[in-house]
C-alpha cells in the first residue's frame, strides 16, 4: 500500500488539491479516493473501520468540525449497501421507534426539569406571577432544543447554572440592545459588554422580586414579554 493510503487525520490548505496531515506535512489525497461527507454518523464510522481513511477536520475557535471522509469508493460502496440493506429490516424500524421514544421522554423530562430551575432562579413575587410564568416559558422554549447549542444543552455545569445563563441570555437579547451594539474587535470586548448587560438584567429582575407593581410600559422586560406592539 501506498504511504499516503493509511488513516490519517488532515486539515484544509488554501491549495484544494491538497491537505496538511497532523504533523504539518502537506500531501495530495490518494487518487481515486472520493469525499463522504459528514451527516450519517454510522455509515461515517463502519466506512473508517473499513479503512484506510483521511478524516477532514476543521478547527474553529475551541470546537473541531468533520467535513467529511475520504475513502476508496469501493469501500464506501460496500459499506453503505450493507447498511441499507440492514435499515430495511422491521428490526430495524422498531428499534429506530424505541430509540425515538426513549429521546422524546428524556427530553420532556429535561425541559420540565430546567422550566423548573428557571423559575426557582427568577423568584418574582407573587405580584409578577403571571411575568414570571411567562418569562420561564419563553427562557425554555429558547433553550431546550436538541441541537439548538444554547447554554441550556450543556452537561458541563449544573442544571441551575444552566438556567441562570439561559435567562441572562435571553434578556442580553430581548431587553437590551446587544444586538445592534457596535462592539470593537479588541480581545475581551464582547465579554466586558455582556457582564455589564448581565448587571442590568439582573438589576432588572430584582425589580419582579419585591412585591410593588410597576407600569409594564416603562419596563424593558414587561414590554419585551408582552410582544411586538400591533401596529394601526
Amino acid at each position: 500500500m501506498d504511504e499516503t493510503e493509511r488513516t490519517r487525520v488532515v486539515t484544509r490548505v488554501p491549495d484544494p488539491r491538497f491537505l496538511r496531515d497532523a504533523d504539518g506535512t502537506i500531501l495530495k489525497p490518494p487518487v481515486g479516493w472520493v469525499l463522504l461527507p459528514p451527516g450519517d454518523a454510522t455509515l461515517t464510522r463502519r466506512v473508517k473501520e473499513a479503512g484506510p481513511t483521511w478524516t477532514i477536520q476543521e478547527k474553529r475557535g475551541n470546537k473541531i468540525f468533520s467535513r467529511g471522509v475520504l475513502a476508496p469508493p469501493a469501500n464506501i460502496a460496500a459499506v453503505r449497501a450493507a447498511l441499507e440493506g440492514e435499515r430495511a429490516t422491521p428490526e430495524y424500524a422498531r428499534a429506530r421507534a424505541r430509540d425515538a421514544d426513549r429521546r422524546e421522554r428524556v427530553q420532556t423530562a429535561y425541559v420540565e426539569d430546567f422550566g423548573a430551575a428557571v423559575r426557582a432562579f427568577l423568584r418574582f413575587s407573587p405580584a409578577f406571577a403571571a411575568e414570571e410564568a411567562a418569562l420561564a416559558t419563553a427562557v425554555t422554549a429558547h433553550a431546550t432544543p436538541v441541537g439548538s447549542g444554547t447554554v441550556a444543552r450543556t452537561q458541563r455545569i449544573p442544571v441551575e447554572e444552566r438556567a441562570e445563563a439561559a435567562v441572562i441570555a435571553w434578556m442580553r437579547h430581548q431587553t437590551t440592545a446587544y444586538d445592534s451594539l457596535k462592539i470593537e474587535r479588541i480581545k475581551g470586548a464582547r465579554r466586558e459588554v455582556r457582564r455589564e448587560l448581565a448587571e442590568i438584567s439582573r438589576a432588572l429582575l430584582a425589580r419582579h422580586r419585591g412585591p410593588a407593581r410597576h407600569a409594564p410600559e416603562v419596563c424593558p422586560l414587561c414590554r419585551a414579554l408582552a410582544g411586538p406592539t400591533p401596529s394601526v
